[in-house]
């Protein structure tokens, strides 16, 4: 138990924000943006497009969590971050979920092959493998990440 509560410090956290219900329409372009080489510019504005309707598919069950912290970083998920979480989803093997551990929020990705762990995206901190000492409640299921650049 002392190991768990000892990796818990540097991790990566979430802080659990309330699920926010507005409606905020943008112009979406109708053309795709290329990564690669650059196309001739159209100017052609379609419909708009309702980012909460993008991201969130259960909107009752879903809520916003702020992570901080680098765990995860091999996952592209950094501090400063936030994640929608979808809680109506069961967590099956490999999803990133927000899970507590002895009451203490993280995110981590769920292993459950030979046992339940939650393992970091970052090579300089250990799982936090699960045990009968342990309490483990897993609050949802990461469905979509935004950053702000």
């Amino acid at each position: 138990m002392a190991v768990i509560s000892n990796c818990f410090n540097a991790m990566s956290k979430v802080s659990i924000l309330m699920p926010v219900h507005s409606e905020v329409e943008l112009p979406l372009y109708e053309t795709t943006i290329p990564a690669g080489f650059p196309s001739p510019a159209e100017e052609y504005l379609g419909d708009t497009m309702d980012l909460n309707q993008y991201l969130i598919k259960n909107a009752t069950a879903s809520f916003f969590a702020k992570v901080e912290g680098d765990s995860m970083i091999d996952a592209g998920i950094f501090a400063g971050d936030l994640v929608v979480v979808d809680r109506s989803i069961t967590a099956k093997n490999n999803d990133i979920v927000i899970a507590a551990v002895n009451n203490e929020f993280t995110i981590k990705r769920l292993s459950t092959k030979n046992g339940v762990r939650l393992m970091p995206a970052n090579k300089d901190y250990q799982a936090i493998v699960m045990s009968g000492e342990n309490e483990l409640i897993i609050w949802g299921v990461v469905t979509s990440l935004i950053r702000k650049f």
